[in-house]
C-alpha cells in the first residue's frame, strides 16, 4: 500500500487574555497612587520662598518707604531725630505748583523721545547691516557691540567728559585741525544745548548695542522663503522691510522700545556725572530733579514726591503704549 502522509491540524496558539477585544475589561485595575503628603507638596514653595521674599523686600520696601516720606514733613532734622509728621498731600501740592517742575517734565519727555527715536532707528539699521554681512564681518560687528555694551556707565561717561574737555579734549583738537578755529578751547559743558546733545549722544551710544543685538536676533528668525517670494513679486528693499521684515519682528521691536523708554526715562548716572543737571537746568530731568530736591535743598519729602510722580508718569506712558500696541495687534 502506498504510504500516505497524515495531515495534522494546525496547533492553536493560546491568546493571552490581555490581547483580545475585551482586554480593557480583563486588565487588572492599577492601584491608586498614594496621595502626596502635605509636607512634600509644600517643599517646592519652601525652596523658592527665600528668593521671593528677598525680591519683594528689595522692591517693595523702598517704594513703600518713599511713599511714606512723600506724605511727611521730612527734612534734615527729621532725618536725624526721626520725628516726622504726616502732612498728607501738601508735598504734592507744592511740587505741582512749582513752574520749574513742569519745565523739568517737559524736558524729560523731550529727552526721552529724542533718545528713543535715535536708538531705534540706528539699531534697526545696524541690525539690517549685520544680517547682510559675512561670517567674519558679522563677528567683528557683534564683538564691537558687545564690548561697547559691556563698558561700565561711569567709565563711559568719564571718557565722554574727556573727549569734550574744553582744553585737552580730542573733539576740539580735531575740529580745530579741520579748520574750525572757533572750537579752540570751546566750553561744551557751559552751553545748555551742547550739553544736552552730548548727553543724547552718550546715551544713544550706550543703548544701541543692546537694541541692535536684540533686533538682529529677531531678524535671524525670519524665513528666507518670505524674502525670495517678495523679490519674485518685484518688491524693493523698502517694501520688503515694510511688508515682510517689520511685521515678523514687530513683537521684539515693541519690547525693545518699551525697555528703551524705561531706561531713558530714568537716566540719572550719566547726567549726574557729566553735568549734574547743568548748566542751569538745561539737562535736568525728573530723576535729577528729585535728587537735587532731596540732597541739595535737603527737602527729602519733595524729593520722594518727585520720585513718585516719576513712577506714575513712566507707568502711564507704558500703559498707554501697551494699550496702543495691543489694539493694533487686535486690528491685524
Amino acid at each position: 500500500m502506498p504510504a500516505t502522509r497524515e495531515r495534522t491540524a494546525p496547533r492553536k496558539i493560546p491568546v493571552p487574555p490581555t490581547a483580545g477585544p475585551l482586554a480593557k475589561s480583563r486588565r487588572r485595575p492599577r492601584p491608586p497612587r498614594p496621595p502626596l503628603r502635605r509636607r512634600d507638596s509644600l517643599w517646592p514653595y519652601a525652596l523658592i520662598a527665600p528668593a521671593v521674599l528677598g525680591t519683594l523686600y528689595l522692591l517693595l520696601y523702598p517704594l513703600i518707604r518713599a511713599v511714606v516720606i512723600s506724605l511727611q514733613d521730612f527734612g534734615l532734622r527729621q532725618l536725624i531725630l526721626g520725628d516726622a509728621e504726616f502732612v498728607g498731600l501738601d508735598n504734592y501740592r507744592t511740587l505741582l505748583g512749582d513752574p520749574r517742575f513742569w519745565e523739568t517734565v517737559r524736558r524729560t519727555f523731550l529727552f526721552m523721545g529724542v533718545n528713543v527715536v535715535l536708538i531705534m532707528v540706528i539699531s534697526t539699521l545696524v541690525a539690517l547691516m549685520t544680517e547682510r554681512l559675512g561670517r567674519f564681518g558679522r563677528t567683528v560687528v557683534l564683538s564691537a557691540l558687545v564690548l561697547a555694551w559691556a563698558m561700565p556707565v561711569v567709565a563711559a561717561t568719564t571718557v565722554f567728559q574727556w573727549l569734550f574737555h574744553s582744553e585737552f579734549g580730542i573733539v576740539n583738537w580735531a575740529l580745530k585741525g579741520l579748520g574750525f578755529s572757533s572750537f579752540d578751547r570751546y566750553p561744551w559743558f557751559a552751553h545748555g544745548t551742547a550739553s544736552f546733545a552730548i548727553l543724547v549722544l552718550l546715551i544713544v551710544w550706550q543703548s544701541v548695542p543692546f537694541a541692535a543685538i536684540t533686533l538682529y536676533s529677531a531678524l535671524s528668525t525670519v524665513p528666507a522663503e518670505l524674502y525670495e517670494s517678495a523679490r519674485l513679486d518685484g518688491a524693493g528693499a523698502r517694501r520688503i522691510f515694510r511688508s515682510v521684515t517689520f511685521p515678523m519682528i514687530r513683537p521684539i521691536f515693541m519690547l525693545v522700545v518699551s525697555l528703551e523708554v524705561i531706561w531713558t526715562f530714568k537716566a540719572f548716572v550719566q547726567i549726574w556725572v557729566l553735568t549734574r543737571g547743568g548748566p542751569g537746568d538745561a539737562t535736568t530731568i525728573l530723576p535729577v530733579y528729585a535728587v537735587q530736591s532731596a540732597l541739595s535743598a535737603q527737602h527729602y519729602d519733595l524729593g520722594a514726591a518727585a520720585s513718585m510722580v516719576t513712577v506714575v508718569l513712566m507707568s502711564g506712558v507704558l500703559v498707554a503704549y501697551f494699550r496702543q500696541m495691543l489694539r493694533q495687534e487686535a486690528e491685524q
